[in-house]
């Protein structure tokens, strides 16, 4: 009788391990950096991505920029929400055209998450990186802020996760920044990264 409780304890021992890491997210390697040339000098020193992986992930985040970027009704409210100087018209950041009256952050570097694992070809996935009224950095969605846009850490697969479209929709005025406790104020996880 005694091994049979014996493995029974095991047994439900080891499900609930397996059902806490289930409830884990997934995490990834991720790696911040201020601009394109600054992630060609790390692949050419043999770093976490390579010189294509770097240029996909800058396009792939020049693109979210242009599709999720958080759009303003005024330059005075995107500043308030993304620090002085750190904003720019629409029309000024979008190549195919854009309003002058609508405001956007200004693209402050780009975060790269090795998805799947150097070893298995992994694919890289990348979100821009915005300044925030604090001085440090978030991504698209607001939903992760950073202390630094250079760096490199474990982040969770939420970090990447696809930002709603703000193109074409009405732009964000005082009042809806301040209903949404500002941008990136509705909570989310801060990383940092180390050199």
């Amino acid at each position: 009788m005694r091994k049979r409780s014996r493995t029974v304890a095991l047994t439900i021992l080891g499900a609930a391990a397996f059902t806490v890491a289930g409830c884990r997210e997934e995490q990834v390697e991720a790696q911040a950096f201020p601009d394109l040339a600054s992630c060609q000098a790390e692949a050419a020193q043999g770093g976490l991505f390579t010189p294509a992986e770097c240029d996909a992930a800058f396009a792939e985040a020049e693109q979210l920029h242009v599709e999720a970027a958080p759009r303003y009704d005024s330059l005075a409210v995107c500043e308030e929400q993304h620090g002085a100087g750190n904003c720019g018209s629409e029309e000024q950041q979008v190549s195919n055209g854009g309003s002058g009256s609508i405001f956007m952050p200004l693209l402050a570097g780009y975060l790269i998450g090795n998805m799947l694992g150097r070893a298995g070809g992994g694919m890289a996935a990348s979100q821009p990186m915005y300044r925030n009224a604090q001085g440090g950095f978030t991504n698209a969605a607001g939903t992760t802020n950073f202390g630094s846009n250079a760096g490199r850490a474990q982040m969770g697969t939420q970090s990447f996760a696809q930002p709603a479209a703000t193109a074409g929709r009405a732009p964000m005025s005082r009042a809806t920044a301040a209903s949404r406790g500002g941008f990136g104020g509705t909570g989310g996880s801060r990383s940092s990264f180390g050199g």
